[in-house]
């Protein structure tokens, strides 16, 4: 039986087994979600949190989100599933952490880049919500060419640092931070297009 566990840790399962075993209700689907996505969600739960024990606990979060998720929930995408998890549990623990310590995140990071045009609430028009922006943000980032759309999410839904997205791309800093720029301005012409901005 052990034996069998650690050939399971070195050859993942498919997404599609791993969501069959919760619909199973096996809790194989914990163990074997840990296998294939551990690092990557920790990553993100680092980006956002910077506190190893808080990201050990988000991940915990995130498999118990998982396992309460499905079913009813059968998602097509397991990999954006637990990202969405992740991202929703470190978040809050973000806030929770802000309200003890000072300490900077990429996520602040981040989203400090943002505030140039989404400042606070006294700048959206109030017929906006929160859906409707989604909605533009959505709608925007689908214009943009797949490397923008990378760099993008990387940076404000993964809050991945600059120098990470630069190597996962191969590309320099500088081009990273000159794409980002556009991006950012392309969408602050967006927002203000559709009424968004002031």
């Amino acid at each position: 039986m052990e034996l069998q566990e650690k050939q399971t840790a070195r050859t993942p399962i498919s997404d599609e087994e791993i969501v069959e075993l919760y619909w199973q209700r096996d809790e194989r689907a914990i163990s074997e979600t840990d296998v294939k996505y551990k690092k990557y969600l920790f990553t993100i739960a680092y980006n956002i949190v910077h506190d190893r024990p808080d990201c050990e606990e988000c991940l915990n979060d995130t498999y118990l989100g998982a396992w309460n998720a499905m079913p009813p929930s059968k998602p097509n995408v397991l990999k954006a599933f637990l990202t969405a998890i992740m991202r929703k549990t470190a978040i809050k623990r973000y806030h929770r952490n802000r309200q003890k310590s000072t300490v900077s995140s990429e996520m602040t990071v981040s989203l400090s880049e943002l505030e140039e045009f989404i400042k606070d609430e006294d700048t959206v028009d109030g017929a906006f919500d929160a859906i409707e922006f989604g909605r533009v943000l959505s709608g925007f980032i689908r214009t943009l060419p797949e490397r923008g759309q990378f760099i993008f999410m990387s940076r404000y839904y993964a809050a991945d640092p600059i120098d990470t997205i630069a190597k996962n791309l191969n590309l320099s800093r500088s081009t990273v931070n000159k794409e980002l720029a556009a991006i950012r301005k392309a969408l602050k012409e967006e927002l203000r297009r559709v009424g968004y901005l002031i």
